[in-house]
């Protein structure tokens, strides 16, 4: 047996995030008005799911559109200008159209003239996806600035009398410019699984030309077995926090802020509560915004940095779900230059 290859030097440099942005239409949907479309009472969405409000695209806005507002203000926040950036990642699974990729069109806008760009597709669970390649690409030094961004707009692919699906979503985009942080600092660790086996539990949505059979029976509308979904989280959301800190050797009260895929807040706060969070250590977006599918993590994550709850040196706990199934975690280490703007 070969002799154990020793330990190399301990890294110089952590990979973290540098800014944050958020972006959400204009149209506000409160849920008196989807409880009337759906003919039921009004308290039955806020009482049931928890969400009080969404925003709505407007006609002409797409998930592309949305994306360029988030990551100019990311770049703002980061201090970078737009040709610093050498990969642009974004993260949707409700496109313009399934050619070319948004990503394209987002680098475009946006002036990233020195940056390669692509979709990925994980669903809800793509924004971290696309985070943990921004890792990869960055780990390898190739690249010195990363633009991560989830934007969706799935009001375009509900079935306005679906109950199970209509009230749960919103749109909006979030993102985030992601770099080199000094060690010890930034995306601590991160991890994801697949599930195919549970390809079925959310199916459908994209905007692919459907037929016209398909319109006439609807199934072009999304789909969710939403009661398999929610027993998914209830089951994994409190593994995924017990996991996290046992590899990282902490405690469930070091973690400051806990940002969740906002699948249903009501749904969230319950399953963060079997894990051991208090409600003041859970960042909530779902109950005004609803579920913003690939966007909810980074709006999450923005929101909190704006309301100034984040500061240099707090440990942030991400857990997002997605269609496929995949879910995962990431606990990073806010670096200190995004806490100093953040206190500015």
């Amino acid at each position: 047996m070969p002799d154990a290859i020793p330990p190399g030097p301990a890294p110089t440099t952590g990979i973290g995030v540098l800014g944050t942005g958020s972006f959400v239409p204009e149209r506000r949907v409160d849920s008196k008005e989807v409880a009337d479309l759906l003919g039921v009472e009004h308290g039955w969405i806020t009482g049931r799911i928890g969400v009080l409000e969404r925003r709505f695209a407007a006609a002409d806005e797409t998930s592309t559109e949305l994306a360029v507002h988030a990551s100019r203000a990311a770049l703002d926040s980061a201090g970078i200008d737009a040709t610093e950036i050498g990969t642009v990642i974004l993260a949707t699974s409700t496109p313009e159209s399934p050619v070319p990729g948004s990503a394209s069109r987002l680098q475009a806008a946006l002036g990233a003239t020195e940056a390669v760009a692509f979709d990925v597709n994980a669903a809800c669970a793509g924004f971290l996806v696309g985070l943990d390649i921004a890792c990869g690409l960055l780990g390898r030094g190739g690249r010195r600035h990363v633009l991560v961004v989830g934007s969706d707009t799935y009001s375009r692919f509900l079935n306005p009398g679906d109950r199970r699906t209509y009230p749960l979503f919103g749109d909006g985009a979030g993102a985030v410019v992601v770099g080199r942080v000094p060690a010890g600092e930034g995306i601590l660790g991160l991890s994801l699984r697949t599930d195919g086996t549970m390809w079925d539990f959310a199916v459908g949505g994209a905007p692919t030309g459907p037929t016209a059979a398909e319109i006439d029976e609807g199934s072009h509308y999304l789909t969710m077995r939403g009661r398999d979904i929610a027993d998914l989280v209830r089951s994994q959301l409190p593994l995924l926090v017990a996991e996290a800190v046992k590899e990282h050797g902490i405690t469930i009260a070091d973690i400051d802020h806990f940002v969740c895929h906002q699948a249903n807040p009501r749904l969230v706060r319950e399953a963060a509560a079997a894990a051991g969070l208090t409600p003041e250590q859970v960042v909530m977006t779902g109950d005004t915004l609803g579920n913003t599918a690939s966007a909810s993590l980074p709006i999450g994550l923005d929101a909190a940095v704006r309301r100034g709850r984040v500061r240099a040196g707090d440990t942030v706990l991400m857990v997002t779900f997605g269609a496929g199934m995949t879910w995962g975690r990431a606990l990073m280490r806010i670096p200190s230059a995004v806490g100093a703007q953040t206190a500015a």
